[in-house]
């Protein structure tokens, strides 16, 4: 049963990406849009995305800047994806922190290209798509060796949560028969 599991999450691995920072649109998405986008992207790791309250939450907390006329941009949107993927590991708190480090090193294009290509770099390492971890951008600073735990972590959750949900239906279609 494990074999079928592992397998499973090595292909939800290799078709895993998220958009880059040019492909996020920035004609401005309205709310409904933004959490819709943002949740279709994460569906293959079965997270449970990214609602509207959500957002208006992480709005409300400083997390991510107020809508230009109730439209997210580009940066906003990024911006999201990226807490999407860490809340589950992180306080909002912590994940404020982070965001204001980043934000006096990097650009949001810059910050959010790294942890899209490091996510994705992690994901199929940890599945076993990759033999290696590879390097991504320059390494040493303390930005991006606290960015690299952060997904390392957030991974092995997703990764966790998938072989449970593989079990759940395992037995499921087991008990079935």
């Amino acid at each position: 049963m494990y074999p079928r599991i592992k397998e499973s999450l090595r292909e939800t691995a290799a078709g895993f990406g998220l958009p880059t920072y040019h492909e996020i649109p920035n004609v401005g998405l309205y709310l409904e849009q933004t959490a819709k986008y943002i949740s279709e992207y994460l569906a293959p790791l079965q997270d449970g995305g990214i609602t509207t309250s959500m957002i208006s939450n992480y709005v409300k907390k400083g997390l991510v800047a107020n809508p230009v006329k109730k439209q997210y941009s580009r940066e906003q949107i990024a911006y999201l994806l990226f807490i999407a993927l860490a809340k589950s590991v992180m306080s909002m708190e912590s994940i404020g922190q982070l965001l204001a480090l980043q934000k006096q090193t990097y650009t949001a294009e810059r910050a959010y290209e790294y942890f899209r290509r490091e996510f994705v770099n992690v994901l199929q390492h940890t599945v076993g798509c990759k033999d290696e971890l590879e390097t991504v951008g320059e390494e040493g600073s303390g930005e991006k060796l606290l960015l690299r735990e952060v997904i390392v972590t957030a991974v092995h959750k997703i990764c966790l949560d998938l072989t449970f949900a593989q079990l759940r239906q395992t037995e499921q279609e087991e008990a079935k028969e």
